[in-house]
């Protein structure tokens, strides 16, 4: 994000514990003598923006779900293998020595509650400053989608989370109890609702890395979906469609390439946009996925070899489905030799790489973007509610085609059953959104992971204990520490 990273003003958020405090809160007076000028304002919603990049720079956003899921897998390391094992606890989401909280689920709490008092600092207090009305609504809406996204993270990671819509400018406004995820939900939609009234503008006027009206629409119907409110998700994904604004790249492989950025937003609508100059916000993904040793000048000047996709998945590909391309069984090496990926140590034999992240330009590694939302989710989430709500209809029908038409496949099969459907929306959306922080939710709200996890091994990782309880991740208990009103999740008590 060119113009929304790497600053950190305003909401400051405030560790307490128990114990009575009887100073005023830092942060509150800190933001007594700030908000007053429309420069004050734009700083503000950049600070809003900050926790959203160490989100996706670890990349915890990405890293959690992925190392969960039945698609890609780290590299046995410990540390890194324990998502992947599901053998984490409350502890070890809290714990720093291991030296991976960037990629757990501690960095996606602490992150989202970040930037959601941050909005909250911003939503109070900007009203008040003396600026041009229309920019100040559109910061103010700028806020509430931001506000939305975090607590959708935090509700699909968590369940039941605290609500905090005030800023914690008092120990009392700062300490608060999980409310349930019906109204965690009924929350997004409020603050979504709050972002369209805003008039923020639509692609391509929107600058890089900000929400368009449509992006809003987007987040919407997939906030939606996942709360199984069938009719909202169909809505609103058909409004992003027929707007006009967007449309899917012609090749697949030119939305995840360095030189295509600036062309693949026409589908790519909201991403975590990296830097290409230093210092700047960065992400691990090229590094991690590219073969081990900086072998493969493609992927990236220096990778790691530490995230790969199953063979299993590459396998269920149609072998004329162009997005199999973006995965690969072999690489060139930096002397221009062909090298079987089968042949590198210590990976698994059948070990595939993944080539959404690959950056053969930059020496700082800050490039491409991580896609959050596409316009390919739109005719998938359409697909999936329309069938929900009706069946496998010709409008269902159509949705899911479009996908596959790009993908260089048939239509589907017609004829099919209601249930039959929906899982080939859900397969659809394996392959489309592979290492892109989205398959293992689709498992999780459907149920699907508890059968699905457990046949996806290798030599690497033979056996895959998940339980039910796994469908959330258990609350940090460092959280539990210092919240008293804050309770573990049950399945993790």
């Amino acid at each position: 994000m060119k113009k929304i990273l790497n600053f950190a003003v305003a909401g400051v958020a405030v560790m307490l514990s128990s114990c009575e405090l009887d100073e005023k809160l830092y942060s509150s007076i800190y933001t007594d003598a700030f908000y007053k000028t429309a420069g004050d304002a734009e700083k503000a919603l950049i600070a809003v923006y900050g926790p959203l990049g160490d989100m996706y720079s670890g990349p915890a956003a990405t890293l959690v779900p992925d190392f969960s899921d039945d698609q890609s897998y780290p590299r046995g390391v410990v540390g890194r293998n324990t998502l992947t094992l599901f053998t984490y606890d409350p502890f070890y989401t809290t714990q720093r020595s291991n030296g991976r909280l960037n990629e757990s689920p501690q960095q996606i709490w602490a992150s989202s509650y970040s930037g959601i008092e941050k909005a909250n600092w911003l939503i109070a207090k900007v009203p008040e400053t003396a600026m041009d009305e229309t920019r100040k609504k559109q910061i103010i809406g700028e806020a509430y989608f931001l506000r939305a996204f975090f607590f959708w993270s935090l509700t699909k990671n968590f369940g039941d989370v605290p609500i905090k819509t005030t800023p914690s400018n008092s120990q009392e406004a700062a300490i608060v109890g999980k409310s349930s995820r019906a109204d965690v939900y009924k929350q997004i939609y409020a603050d979504l609702d709050k972002a369209l009234e805003a008039g923020l503008p639509s692609y391509p006027t929107v600058d890089k890395g900000r929400p368009s009206k449509e992006v809003v629409n987007a987040l919407y119907a997939k906030a939606a979906l996942y709360n199984e409110d069938w009719a909202k998700a169909l809505e609103k994904a058909q409004s992003v469609i027929t707007s006009g604004k967007y449309s899917l790249m012609a090749d697949v492989r030119d939305v995840y390439k360095y030189d295509k950025e600036d062309a693949a937003r026409i589908e790519n609508m909201w991403a975590y946009e990296s830097d290409p100059i230093s210092p700047g916000r960065a992400h691990q993904l090229t590094g991690l996925c590219g073969p081990p040793g900086s072998a493969g000048p493609a992927y990236g000047v220096t990778t790691y070899g530490s995230m790969f996709a199953y063979q299993s998945f590459f396998n269920s590909f149609n072998p004329k489905d162009q997005r199999r391309l973006l995965l690969d069984t072999t690489y060139v090496d930096k002397n221009g030799k062909t090298i079987p990926q089968r042949s590198v140590t210590p990976i698994t034999t059948d070990g595939v790489l993944i080539k959404k992240y690959q950056d053969p330009v930059s020496t700082i590694g800050l490039i491409p973007n991580i896609p959050i939302l596409r316009l390919p989710d739109m005719y998938l989430i359409a697909a999936e509610a329309e069938a929900r709500l009706n069946g496998a209809t010709t409008s269902a029908y159509g949705y899911i085609n479009a996908v596959r038409k790009r993908a260089g496949l048939a239509d589907l099969a017609t004829g099919l059953s209601k249930d039959a459907f929906v899982d080939a929306v859900i397969q659809e959306r394996a392959w489309e959104f592979f290492a892109e922080g989205d398959r293992w939710y689709d498992l999780t709200r459907t149920g699907k992971f508890l059968t699905v996890i457990p046949k996806a091994v290798n030599a690497v990782y033979p056996t895959r204990n998940v339980q039910a309880k796994n469908k959330y991740f258990p609350i940090p208990q460092e959280e539990i520490n210092a919240n008293p009103k804050l309770e573990q999740n049950p399945d993790w008590k």
